[in-house]
């Protein structure tokens, strides 16, 4: 598996129901996507509960193969996309772990925390407490989905949280909270 955001931050006087709309027709064309997991369509507003300091509108995608985001990547999709706000950067982590919910079809807020992995740490170890984390938080219903996942590039690591109300990481340093838009998942899901 492999996890994927992009983000755009937005004027501060950006009307974001351009977004929402958006949201609204695109989001459904990629329900039942062939080798995707989910897709959150993740924004933020200055301002709002997710206590953001920038409008961003910050789609996140978990495939269950590379073949899913390089189809998506080069597909007309994306081109259109770029072709409306610009070519942008695509961040990709590794996946450990990825713990879905039955439920997650009711997921309505979303955080995302980026911490650095320390220097000749295990990662067997690193990787272990993550996936223990991802399940429990899953299990004892905090989260409905709980994705954790690393870049070897920058040696970091992130937790991406689902779950039906703003949760408590919202302001905590290092976490973005977003609302979702809009879920595709795939059909039975």
């Amino acid at each position: 598996m492999i996890a994927m955001q992009y983000s755009f931050t937005l004027p501060a006087d950006y009307d974001m129901g351009i977004i929402d709309r958006r949201i609204e027709e695109k989001g459904p064309l990629l329900d039942n996507l062939p080798n995707l997991a989910f897709k959150a369509y993740l924004t933020a507003r200055r301002g709002d509960e997710t206590l953001s300091c920038e409008n961003l509108y910050a789609p996140f995608y978990l495939w269950r193969h590379e073949t899913g985001l390089n189809d998506f990547v080069c597909g007309n999709g994306f081109e259109a996309l770029s072709q409306a706000f610009g070519r942008p950067s695509i961040q990709t982590w590794i996946v450990w772990h990825a713990e879905i919910s039955a439920a997650i079809s009711s997921a309505t807020f979303a955080t995302r925390e980026i911490l650095p992995i320390e220097a000749y740490s295990s990662l067997a170890q690193l990787r272990q407490r993550e996936v223990d984390s991802a399940m429990e938080d899953v299990e004892k219903g905090e989260a409905l989905a709980v994705v954790t996942a690393f870049d070897p590039t920058s040696w970091r690591h992130i937790h991406v949280r689902l779950g039906g109300e703003a949760q408590s990481l919202t302001g905590k340093a290092g976490v973005q909270a977003y609302k979702i838009g809009h879920l595709s998942l795939p059909k039975g899901d």
